[in-house]
C-alpha cells in the first residue's frame, strides 16, 4: 500500500482547492455577525502562544450547554478561524460553541497538541455551565477521542457525548507516510496517541464518517467504533470535506445525534 496516497484526501475530492477559501470567507462573515450581535468572545487565551486561544459563541438566550468543536488539518494546517460558521447548528439549537486553536506540527508533537486541547476545554468549561458535547473532524476527531480519557475528571464528568467525525483513531499507519517528517513519531508515540488503544470511555460515543471517503478513513472509523463498542454512522454521499456540513443545520441527523 502507498500510505501517502491512502491518506490523501484532496486529490480525490472534486474542486478540493475551493473548500478552504470558501470556509475562511464564510467563517469571517459569521464572526463579524456574531461579534456585532454581542454573541462572540474571540481570542480567549489559554496558553503562551497566539494559537493557544479559543473562540466562544453564544446562542440567542440562555445556553443549554457547551459544544466544543476541534478542527482538523492533519495536526499541521488550519486554525480555529476557518471553521466558525460550523457553529450554526448548535447555536440555533440553543447551545454555546467553543472552537479551540492549537499549535501545529512540527513546532509541537501530537501529544503536546492533545494536552493543549485538554487545557483549552477545561478553561472554557468554566465559562459555560451545563452539559458538554465534543465533536471534532479528522485530526480533530482524533483529538476529541483522546479527550474522552485525558480531560480532568470534573470536566469529563460533564461530557455527555463525543462525536469523532472521520477520525484518525490509529496513528501507527502514519509512521509510513511522509507526514511523519513533521510528526516525528516513533512506534511508542504513535501507539500512545492512538484512541483505539486507550480504554473505552464512560460517556456515549458516536463515530461519524462519510460514505464516499477514502477507504482508510472508513477503516479508521470502524476500528474506533469496534474498539470502544461505539455506534458508527456512515453518511451516504459525503466525502472528507463535506461530511461536516451537517454541523450547520440544527435539523440534520448529525446534530440530532450530537445534541439529542
Amino acid at each position: 500500500m502507498d500510505y501517502d496516497d491512502a491518506y490523501a484526501n484532496a486529490e480525490y475530492i472534486p474542486n478540493a482547492a475551493d473548500y478552504p477559501p470558501r470556509w475562511a470567507a464564510a467563517a469571517q462573515a459569521f464572526r463579524d455577525a456574531l461579534s456585532a450581535a454581542g454573541r462572540a468572545r474571540l481570542n480567549l487565551s489559554y496558553g503562551p502562544t497566539d494559537r493557544q486561544a479559543v473562540d466562544l459563541f453564544f446562542p440567542d438566550g440562555q445556553a443549554t450547554g457547551l459544544l466544543v468543536f476541534v478542527h482538523g488539518g492533519y495536526w499541521r494546517r488550519f486554525g480555529r478561524q476557518e471553521w466558525s460558521h460550523f457553529a450554526t447548528g448548535a447555536l440555533d439549537s440553543g447551545w454555546a460553541v467553543a472552537m479551540p486553536g492549537y499549535d501545529l506540527c512540527p513546532d509541537v508533537s501530537i501529544a503536546q497538541i492533545t494536552g493543549q486541547v485538554a487545557h483549552a476545554i477545561a478553561m472554557v468549561a468554566d465559562k459555560v455551565p451545563g452539559p458538554i458535547r465534543l465533536a471534532g473532524h479528522s485530526a480533530g476527531g482524533h483529538l476529541v477521542a483522546r479527550m474522552a480519557n485525558v480531560l480532568p475528571g470534573a470536566v469529563r464528568d460533564r461530557v455527555e457525548r463525543v462525536m469523532p467525525i472521520s477520525p484518525v483513531a490509529d496513528l501507527r499507519p502514519l509512521l509510513l507516510t511522509k507526514m511523519n517528517d513533521d510528526f516525528r513519531m516513533d512506534a511508542d508515540a504513535a501507539a500512545a496517541e492512538s484512541p483505539v488503544l486507550t480504554p473505552r470511555p464512560q460517556m456515549p460515543v458516536t463515530v461519524w464518517v462519510g460514505g464516499d471517503e477514502r477507504p482508510v478513513f472508513l477503516d479508521q472509523a470502524r476500528w474506533l467504533a469496534d474498539a470502544w463498542g461505539a455506534s458508527c454512522v456512515v453518511e451516504a454521499g459525503k466525502h472528507h470535506f463535506d461530511v461536516i456540513d451537517g454541523l450547520r443545520d440544527p435539523k440534520s441527523e448529525m446534530m440530532k445525534t450530537l445534541l439529542g
